[in-house]
């Protein structure tokens, strides 16, 4: 007789010893293996925990004799999702304790199940007492940290950039589950609003760009296959607006010099009437032809997939434009990378710096003659941003500054670059600036 299909709580337990084990990454571990309901649920716990385990785990450690790191690996994974059952999406306690109470026998043992039982039972006490601890260290930073799990590193910075008020804000929505946009075709936006009612999908205008819209849920459009027909694409408005910072022209050359996975390459082909080229570089076979692939879901005839290295790449003659998206920390996506948050480090940033220089001098070879280039990052971090566009700048006095104003809505103008804040505009984090060469 085969074993029984695991709950949606063990399936995440065996998930989230991947990710601290392993280094798997959250958003790879969904699979078909498992009835869709409890994979979609497991895959939900998985994010949860591992963007509050922090929290958790503070919470946790008052209401467990000894050091949490002493328990199995197992029950500390099923003390975390029961945690965070109650306390983050108030779950009912009953519901919330049992199943954890379950999971840790079928993971472990009965003697682990009743650790669960008093543990859990004793954290939900005091939450509806109102008498849940709270981080009270007197280092601002640290008890931000603890509260909103996060890095203090990270939020030393971002206290020392915007204040405090800020930072709660931006910490609260990188810990929001991430809220998802579409983006419609040009020609068939009536047709795919439409599509989607007829799947019960609420499809809400979003306030920045007429070809977006956030939609309340994600699944029923993945399963319906309005993505693989390309009626559909899956895209933050933040990201599309970096698109429009570029602004491609139709008969244009545009060269996308860090394509994968093709979301910003496909957009500039429409706004193109897919007239010109679009010729979309990445070092990964695999994911050009995952960029070939979308380009063929959408029609398009304008978009060369190439695989090449920008640094060492020859090309085949300048571009009119250059959009390179550069390789980054990725701070202004927590909300939807949760393990991200745990990948970086202030080493990592200056490694991450340093090939964002290289990446583009090898971009600034492409672009024509009064050609533009245009360098954008989904990071808030300076360093990342700003900073290297002022290098850039010292470095190749034949490119200037030029003010995007024109091509975006003036909330995310930020002097002469575009800026998107996750608690700002209510959307993903991304930054661009247009360089323009000297003719």
């Amino acid at each position: 007789m085969s074993d029984p299909a695991p709950s949606a709580r063990v399936l995440a337990v065996q998930r989230l010893l991947r990710v601290e084990d392993d280094g798997a990454h959250v958003a790879r571990l969904a699979d078909g293996a498992h009835d869709p309901e409890v994979s979609r649920r497991a895959v939900d716990y998985v994010a949860g925990v591992t963007r509050q385990k922090r929290w958790l785990d503070f919470l946790l450690a008052a209401f467990v004799r000894g050091r949490l790191g002493d328990l199995d690996p197992e029950l500390l994974q099923v003390l975390r999702i029961g945690a965070y059952d109650l306390v983050v999406r108030e779950t009912a306690p009953h519901a919330a304790v049992n199943e954890s109470v379950e999971a840790a026998k079928q993971v472990l043992h009965r003697g682990a199940g009743n650790l669960a039982n008093g543990v859990l039972r004793a954290l939900d006490r005091a939450r509806r007492a109102g008498t849940l601890p709270e981080p009270a260290s007197g280092n601002l930073a640290d008890d931000l940290a603890v509260r909103f799990s996060h890095p203090t590193w990270t939020v030393r910075r971002w206290l020392a950039r915007w204040g405090e008020d800020a930072t709660r804000a931006f910490l609260a929505a990188s810990n929001a589950p991430g809220a998802f946009t579409l983006r419609l075709p040009p020609d068939a936006r009536a047709d795919a609003l439409r599509q989607l009612a007829d799947l019960g999908v609420e499809a809400e205008p979003s306030p920045w760009s007429d070809a977006f819209v956030a939609v309340d849920r994600l699944q029923p459009v993945l399963r319906s296959g309005l993505l693989d027909e390309g009626t559909v694409a899956v895209q933050d408005v933040a990201a599309g607006l970096v698109v429009d910072v570029l602004a491609p022209q139709a008969g244009e050359r545009v060269l996308d010099a860090a394509a994968a996975p093709g979301g910003k390459t496909v957009y500039a082909a429409q706004q193109m009437g897919d007239r010109g080229e679009v010729v979309a570089l990445d070092l990964s076979e695999a994911k050009v032809g995952l960029i070939a692939g979308a380009a063929r879901r959408h029609g398009l005839a304008s978009v060369r997939p190439v695989k090449g290295d920008l640094t060492t790449w020859d090309g085949d003659g300048a571009f009119d434009r250059v959009l390179l998206d550069a390789p980054c920390s990725g701070t202004g996506v927590l909300a939807k990378r949760a393990d991200l948050r745990w990948r970086r480090s202030p080493e990592g940033l200056a490694e991450l710096t340093e090939l964002q220089d290289r990446l583009l001098d090898a971009a600034a070879r492409h672009v024509r003659p009064g050609g533009l280039l245009v360098y954008s990052t989904c990071s808030v971090e300076p360093e990342e941003n700003d900073d290297r566009v002022a290098a850039f700048v010292d470095r190749h006095p034949e490119f200037s500054i030029e003010p995007v104003a024109p091509w975006v809505p003036d909330a995310f103008v930020d002097g002469d670059v575009y800026r998107a804040l996750p608690h700002v505009h209510g959307t993903d984090g991304a930054f661009a600036a247009r360089l323009r060469r000297s003719p």
